[in-house]
């Protein structure tokens, strides 16, 4: 498996050189775009205000950033590979937390994390071991390619992994969390009996991306000439009063409970 980056955790004085490789594989279908009279592959020229339609080599460009009207300060790859330091390109744990105590929403992207040389194998096993034995998260902050960001080591079934999460700054707040309404106990009471009918295991197996399967079908069949068909839905009831959802609610899923353990007796 090709990796993402290569780099290196440090705690102390213990060096790990490592490489990360993507957790996740796109399954996304991949459409070209194509004219719809002449159904030819649309291309997209990297040209200019001022160009006058020429195409733009990759190494003719350079960043920018707008600080007037017209005007930018221009930035090459090596000008802005001189902000780096040493302790950038590396994972140098600052300190370890409990996973508790990072809140979800700050994560990002998670990476496998691979020792690269032979000799640093037993390191990163102990690294492992002690973030797994003792329930740790270590929390760094390192570049990863152009941009810098906060890390997350940490161990999940036997896996040492590396997360990406985002700064404070980057995590907007809630327009939701003002909202407030009054609970009464029957109200409750039904919620968590909803809760207790459809309560079962995590299993990822059980979940699979169906509308990526329809589309691939519907290639085969718009190959073969068929028409695409829209897919047969039930009309979702609609119930406004909330007492009479919660209890038409619990009956159905108690009703689907009784039939799931009667099919697996």
């Amino acid at each position: 498996m090709a990796y993402s980056y290569k780099t290196s955790i440090a705690f102390g004085l213990v060096y790990i050189p490592v490489t990360l490789h993507n957790t996740i594989k796109n399954n996304d279908i991949g459409f070209n775009m194509l004219d719809r009279k002449t159904k030819s592959r649309v291309q997209y020229k990297k040209t200019c205000v001022d160009c006058k339609d020429r195409v733009i080599k990759q190494e003719d460009i350079v960043k920018g950033f707008q600080i007037s009207e017209d005007k930018y300060i221009t930035f090459e790859d090596s000008e802005l590979e001189k902000l780096k330091t040493k302790k950038d390109k590396s994972v140098v744990i600052d300190k370890f937390v409990s996973l508790n105590e990072i809140n979800p929403i700050y994560f990002d992207k998670t990476y496998f994390v691979v020792p690269e040389k032979k000799d640093s194998e037993k390191a990163f096993c102990l690294l492992k071991e002690v973030l797994n034995k003792e329930k740790k998260v270590g929390i760094a902050k390192s570049m990863l390619g152009s941009s810098e960001c906060v890390v997350a080591l940490w161990v999940k079934d036997d896996d040492l992994l590396l997360s990406r999460l985002f700064f404070n700054e980057e995590v907007q707040s809630n327009p939701a969390s003002s909202i407030k309404a009054k609970i009464n106990s029957k109200e409750l009471e039904l919620a968590k009996n909803i809760i207790k009918a459809m309560e079962g295991k995590f299993d990822p197996s059980e979940y699979v991306d169906e509308y990526n399967a329809r589309v691939k079908q519907a290639i085969k069949d718009k190959a073969n000439g068929k028409e695409i068909k829209a897919i047969d839905q039930e009309k979702p009831i609609k119930i406004t009063d909330l007492m009479d959802a919660l209890q038409q609610t619990l009956k159905e899923k108690k009703s689907a409970r009784i039939v799931k353990i009667k099919k697996a007796e």
